[in-house]
């Protein structure tokens, strides 16, 4: 029996070590930086790009929809463009994250970095520090046309004063930053301009650089947000806040013709759904964004989504009960 003891109490010691050695490499690792360089575009004060820019904000890139106050969801739905001054919270396993500040504020805001360093963020993930940015951006392969759109209306803003805490990560986030989340450049060379308005090309741009549609109804690692299934075909699960008992499921939005959601709509149908906005209150797809999004950006993307592959994958109601 004592033995036995020895042998339990030697093995529990020897757990005990690797947690502390696991626990000291992660304190030591999580806020590692990365060498990525700095990406040469530059904001400009053409009127055609900084409206090209407000579009994009306000509208298919959806930045909005996370860089406003907590206290503007209202005023952002109905219409209104509300200052870019972040504050807005993600509470999330690892830890609560805070969406910055992305007026030209030169003491809360990004006034103080360059437009080299706001670029890379862009296509790369990687913060002015040299840390790797939480995934929740996805705009690596955005043309360059439009990210210089990006930074002339971010730079042209009024400097909003809003002080955003620091991010608070707990133990599981540092691991996950540690081992888990690094720098995702392009998949290719990125375009110098944006596809012609209206094309195909057109539409998949926006549907995979921009609005991130593909991003949503793809299913993905929870892990490391990789995708593991067809593109497009829907059944990404997403948690209801207010009712722990439901979730929320995605589409398959492939044209296949029995189990693709838009398979038999028209353009028309399909331009008519996004003027109609949410009809699930619990809905996460940006519809304050996306209700304001041209009708010609809307034809592209349906045109685009029917020319792909068809996938049978039925992913049931967009709400249901979780089982």
């Amino acid at each position: 029996m004592r033995r036995l003891r020895r042998i339990a109490l030697f093995g529990l010691s020897g757990i005990a070590g690797i947690a502390l050695v696991l626990v000291v490499v992660v304190q030591l690792r999580w806020d590692r930086r990365f060498n990525v360089a700095l990406v040469p575009l530059a904001a400009s004060r053409d009127t055609q790009a900084l409206a090209r820019g407000r579009y994009l904000v306000y509208g298919p890139a959806h930045c909005a929809g996370c860089h406003r106050s907590s206290d503007d969801t209202v005023r952002l739905s109905s219409g209104a463009e509300p200052p870019l001054a972040g504050g807005n919270a993600f509470r999330i396993p690892p830890g609560t994250f805070f969406v910055p500040n992305i007026t030209p504020d030169l003491v809360a805001g990004i006034g103080r970095r360059s437009d080299a360093e706001l670029a890379r963020t862009l296509r790369h993930g990687v913060r002015a520090d040299g840390r790797a940015a939480l995934p929740f951006m996805a705009y690596q392969n955005m043309s360059d046309e439009d990210v210089i759109a990006l930074l002339s209306f971010l730079r042209a803003q009024p400097a909003v004063p809003h002080a955003v805490p620091p991010h608070e990560v707990n133990l599981v986030g540092k691991a996950v930053f540690a081992f888990v989340i690094a720098p995702i450049g392009p998949e290719a060379t990125p375009p110098a301009r944006t596809p012609v308005p209206g094309s195909i090309e057109y539409g998949a741009y926006l549907a995979n650089a921009v609005a991130q549609c593909a991003g949503c109804h793809t299913k993905r690692s929870l892990v490391d947000g990789s995708f593991q299934g067809p593109r497009f075909a829907g059944g990404t699960e997403f948690p209801v806040e207010d009712d722990p008992k439901l979730i929320l499921v995605t589409p398959n939005l492939t044209p296949d013709s029995a189990t693709g959601r838009i398979a038999a709509w028209s353009e028309d149908q399909f331009v008519a759904r996004f003027r109609q906005g949410p009809l699930l209150p619990q809905s996460n797809m940006p519809w304050s964004a996306f209700t304001r999004m041209t009708d010609g950006d809307l034809r592209a993307i349906f045109r685009y989504l029917h020319t792909l592959a068809p996938v049978h994958n039925d992913p049931g109601p967009s709400l249901r009960a979780k089982t």
